[in-house]
């Protein structure tokens, strides 16, 4: 029952992810906590993980899942889920409808989706702003993450003033690895 589950969970993932690995972030939430396959904290934590090692979120995602839920196996079945659609839809697109990329409805409809697209990204990176400083009523907000998330911002934005292109998003993940190690580790 579990490989079903994860079939059709990252089938879902899979076919209605668009904008990419950031936009899917909170589709890939949703099916992980209704399947009770991992808790938000664990979400929040597979997701820095993900995006701090080689290859899509969504793939990385996947196969971890897949793989402390249903073994190799199942690592085999939710990647090959959720990489599927990607790989049929670009298959039909540049067979099918090459030239219907070229009509200017259909470069209207997926120019309408960009601003789509951004929002969805945008209020991801908030909301995991909002749960990991503890931000609520209720809570005393964690000032450390809110510091360090302002500090991070600043090099990035900061970098693309000096240098004009910016920094790396390699150079900028090791200097969230680093000064998170510096930060929670001492």
């Amino acid at each position: 029952m579990i490989y079903l589950d994860l079939l059709i969970g990252f089938l879902e993932v899979g076919f209605f992810s668009f904008g990419g690995a950031y936009a899917a972030i909170p589709l890939i939430r949703e099916v992980v906590l209704a399947h009770g396959w991992m808790d938000e904290e664990m979400v929040a934590y597979m997701i820095a993980i993900s995006e701090s090692t080689p290859g899509p979120i969504m793939v990385n995602m996947a196969t971890y899942v897949g793989s402390v839920k249903g073994g190799i196996l199942g690592a085999l079945i939710a990647t090959t889920a959720v990489v599927f659609p990607a790989f049929l839809i670009i298959l039909l697109i540049m067979v099918l409808l090459k030239k219907a990329l070229q009509n200017k409805y259909v470069k209207a409809a997926l120019g309408g989706l960009k601003p789509c697209i951004i929002g969805i990204i945008l209020s991801t990176g908030i909301l995991m702003i909002i749960r990991n400083c503890n931000i609520s009523l209720k809570a005393k907000p964690d000032v450390l993450t809110i510091g360090l998330s302002c500090v991070l911002a600043a090099v990035y934005f900061g970098s693309r003033k000096i240098i004009k292109k910016g920094i790396s998003p390699i150079m900028l993940i090791c200097v969230s690895a680093l000064v998170g190690v510096v930060a929670y580790g001492i």
